[in-house]
């Protein structure tokens, strides 16, 4: 076969994407414009060039295309050539792509493609989509798909058997691109323009609590605005505004302070107010009244500057305008006369406040900064009481309830000497805190606390979420992402420090506790057999457990297991648990320490609804799946606690127990992170829980995972599907994924969230809420899919 790139072959104008006269004249522009960008003055495209404008991360490809371009072997690319190309790639049909697909894979222009030849395009397939394997596993890959495409096993894969192999990825074939190169693609149309979120029915039927909670607190403050300034009314009208505007601001300064009592909020989830008020969006509430009090201190200060302008032009005034603005002498204030100094100060502190708590200060490594900065509403208090006769009537009582809360905290957390006993440095700069747990700490599922440690800073609390369950006994988790300086300090911390975690004594306390968490191990390990069909503290991870290593970052070969050494879940579940003294090892990235530290919490998050749900969905991305550990865990165990199983013929279900708080009938888990490592850390516990449901038809299990690394090509591109279909085939005849070893092959890209949301709908399961923990801009487009299907929205705020 040829290796230049052939004509497109005729195909039924029906069958083809074709594109209208208009499209095409828009097209042909489009491509003249960035060649000419592309090749500048000699109008040829060498293969530096094509390189840079192709983008992709493996030269290979980039050599393989241009090749493949240049028809007449010239070795640079004209218009002509180009457009002959990317009216295959675009215009062209299935077997056009086809061939061109096996003229890539096709090294040696022989006319097969040989196992050697696949090998070296799947490793640069691995490269281009930032997937990391050892050789071994390359070779298992290479061996999967070819053996499978090899159909008459004469060791060369021709075309013919390369269409038959991808007949049985239809969906690929469709959609054949090469996705990197950008302006390879005509331009897109123009979306029309829809109408605003905010205006749909739907989002007003999902959003009606909240929605009537903001038109009471808009018309609270229209309502103080207006009685306010009507008693100035004789006055003038910019004194009218001013009163108006420092009655709102009485309001706005204390109720700022109820939606951040933490503890009253995570008792009232409790109750029904949860279902009529949204307590869950505290934390927004409170951002938007922090721009509603800047705005009202904005109209009552020009109100007030405009008064002073107009006092000091009177005839008989004694003061001039600078007086009235700097000074005390007119006596404008209950306290001295402070009014003007004191609200020239309370500007500068609120703006400082402002700014320092947006997110591209919290979000930039800053987090010290909008920290310290927040404790500047101390001083607004009193400056506030100062400058107002009665602004104290109004912080009273929720200033009474936050200073409880503050004596409460700082009691419980002083009440146990907690300790850090195990730290593990994971991967993506993650650590791993295992916290002494006292007695009388309980928790909720998803639940967080503020944690300080004054070997890192003294005086500064961070909120983290609870990865651990709270069945869990003994100890705390904490999975904690290096993203600013107090984090990055930490990890340093750790990172470097050696023995000075254990002082001298560091191998007398390695023991001691070593010798604690075997003997709390060989305790559940008598429960789990005592209580196999009842119990799930098997789910429960322990920071004993082996840790599944990922496939690409084990140096040493993990000894080959028979199914004899792996529990059983079914009939001989029970003969089968042996106990195990398999505990961590002192090493550079794990080690035991015995730093004090202090908790204050735990404080209540959205989604402690998930057991009050029939069919959740649980979305993490990155390090946001830090409260799933928990609740996935939790689940579990509870799930467990409902299962019963016949001893005659070993047949499973699930009832409901009374005073069972979990109405779940089905829970769908869907973790996204950007690279391979990121999933390095959480895949003990995912293993933990397939292996749970391993007895269970694969229809019917109570937890399904997804899995998507958004750095892998998808299927549907050229540099990636031979990668994907081999990955696919391997986890077929392994049962388990290359990436993560789990039984869930992990997909690449991101997800379709309209096929994903359609198909939880389509399942039927029960009335569906949705929970989210990570970035804000994910959080828009899911709430968006979310209100279309009528699901209910909750997403992780601190």
């Amino acid at each position: 076969m040829d290796t230049k790139l052939g004509q497109p072959e005729p195909e039924p104008m029906e069958s083809r994407n074709a594109m209208n006269a208009d499209d095409d004249a828009k097209w042909l522009e489009w491509v003249s414009r960035q060649f000419e960008t592309i090749a500048g003055e000699d109008r040829e495209i060498d293969l530096q060039e094509f390189k840079t404008a192709l983008k992709v991360k493996e030269s290979f490809f980039a050599e393989r295309f241009f090749a493949l371009f240049d028809s007449d072997g010239s070795g640079t690319i004209t218009l002509q050539e180009l457009l002959g190309a990317l009216n295959l790639l675009i215009h062209g049909n299935t077997t056009d792509k086809l061939k061109f697909l096996f003229q890539v894979y096709d090294l040696d222009g022989s006319g097969s493609i040989d196992p050697d030849e696949l090998r070296t395009v799947l490793q640069s397939c691995l490269k281009e989509s930032s997937i990391s394997l050892p050789e071994e596993k390359l070779d298992d890959l290479t061996l999967a798909l070819f053996e499978s495409a090899d159909k008459d096993h004469n060791g060369s894969i021709t075309f013919e058997e390369l269409r038959e192999e991808l007949d049985n990825f239809p969906e690929v074939m469709e959609n054949l691109t090469i996705s990197a190169a950008s302006w390879l693609k005509p331009p897109s149309s123009k979306k029309r323009p829809q109408m605003p979120r905010f205006l749909t029915s739907a989002y007003w039927h999902n959003n009606t609590g909240k929605l009537a909670v903001l038109a009471a607190y808009i018309g609270v403050n229209i309502l103080l605005f207006t009685l306010a300034a009507l008693k100035y009314q004789a006055s003038g009208a910019s004194l009218m505004v001013a009163r108006g505007g420092g009655q709102c601001l009485n309001f706005n300064c204390s109720f700022i302070v109820v939606l951040m009592l933490r503890r009253c909020l995570t008792w009232l989830r409790a109750t029904w107010l949860a279902r009529v008020f949204p307590l869950d969006q505290n934390v927004e509430f409170h951002q938007l009244v922090g721009y509603v009090v800047f705005g009202f201190t904005l109209i009552h200060t020009i109100a007030h500057v405009v008064n002073f302008v107009r006092l000091s032009q009177l005839e008989d005034s004694p003061f001039q305008f600078w007086e009235y603005l700097l000074t005390t002498r007119p006596g404008i204030g209950w306290v001295h006369g402070t009014a003007s100094l004191t609200g020239i100060v309370l500007q500068l502190l609120i703006l400082i406040m402002l700014v320092c708590s947006c997110s591209f200060v919290r979000r930039r490594g800053h987090f010290e900064v909008f920290y310290w900065t927040h404790l500047s509403y101390i001083w607004v208090w009193v400056l506030l009481i100062i400058h107002g006769p009665h602004f104290w009537k109004w912080l009273l009582a929720p200033g009474l309830l936050f200073f409880l809360e503050k004596v409460v905290g700082l009691v419980l957390s002083r009440m146990a000497t907690l300790c850090i006993v195990e730290v593990n440095l994971l991967s993506s700069k993650v650590t791993h805190l295992v916290i002494s747990r006292p007695s009388f700490f309980h928790y909720k599922p998803g639940d967080y606390i503020y944690l300080n440690i004054p070997a890192i800073a003294k005086y500064e609390w961070h909120p983290f979420t609870i990865s651990s369950a709270p069945e869990q006994e003994g100890t705390i988790w904490l999975h904690i992402r290096s993203q600013g300086q107090w984090t990055n300090r930490l990890y340093n911390y750790f990172k470097a420090s050696d023995p000075i975690c254990f002082g001298v004594k560091r191998l007398t306390q390695s023991l001691k506790f070593r010798r604690s968490q075997r003997k709390l191990q060989e305790t559940k390990i008598h429960v789990l057999g005592a209580h196999s069909a009842n119990t799930a503290q098997g789910v429960v991870a322990t920071s004993t457990e082996n840790t599944v290593q990922l496939m690409n970052y084990t140096s040493e070969k993990l000894p080959q297991q028979n199914k004899e050494d792996l529990i059983d879940y079914g009939k001989e579940r029970e003969e089968k648990v042996q106990p195990r003294s398999v505990f961590p090892q002192l090493n550079e990235n794990h080690r035991f320490c015995n730093i004090k530290c202090y908790l204050d919490g735990p404080y209540g998050t959205p989604t402690r609804r998930i057991f009050a749900s029939e069919h959740a969905v649980l979305i993490g991305a990155g390090i946001g799946i830090t409260p799933f550990a928990s609740i996935l865990q939790s689940i579990m165990y509870r799930h467990q606690k409902r299962k019963r199983s016949c001893p005659n013929c070993h047949y499973s279900w699930c009832e409901n127990v009374k005073g069972d708080e979990m109405k779940l009938k089905k829970v769908d888990f869907i973790w996204i992170n950007r690279d391979q490592r990121s999933f390095e850390w959480f895949v003990s516990l995912l293993t933990k829980l397939e292996m749970d449901q391993a007895e269970e038809e694969p229809g019917a299990h109570f937890l399904e995972l997804h899995m998507y690394m958004t750095s892998a090509l998808g299927k549907n591109d050229m540099k990636a599907i031979g990668l994907q279909m081999a990955l696919d085939l391997l986890a077929k005849k392994e049962n388990k994924d290359s990436i993560t070893g789990l039984k869930t092959r992990t997909q690449p890209g991101r997800p379709d969230w309209g096929k994903v949301f359609g198909k939880v709908a389509a399942e039927n399961k029960g009335k569906v809420q949705v929970f989210f923990c990570g970035s804000p801009a994910l959080a828009k487009v899911l709430k968006s899919h979310c209100e279309q299907l009528n699901f209910r929205f909750f997403k992780e705020n601190f």
